[in-house]
């Protein structure tokens, strides 16, 4: 699953705005978080859709990006994993 490009994060730049709106995480590349000096999250893309990855204290969990609501439970499930 190869990394999202710029046409697919131009699809989610609401999802993007509201993570840089976050306190505690810096875009240190379009779509790349990083939370204090720890990768957090970042975006893929494949034939079935646009995922986010996003790093949990028990790893790396992998969630579909490709509707709204799929965006917003990401986007939960994000603002609970900043520490």
């Amino acid at each position: 699953m190869k990394h999202a490009s710029d046409e697919a994060l131009d699809s989610l730049e609401g999802l993007l705005k509201d993570m840089r709106a976050l306190s505690g995480l810096q875009e240190r590349k379009r779509g790349v978080f990083y939370c204090k000096s720890q990768a957090f999250a970042h975006f893929h893309e494949d034939p079935e859709g646009l995922f986010a990855d996003l790093k949990t204290a028990f790893g790396w969990q992998r969630f579909a990006v490709n509707t709204k609501s799929q965006q917003k439970e990401f986007l939960q499930a994000a603002a609970g994993q900043i520490r």
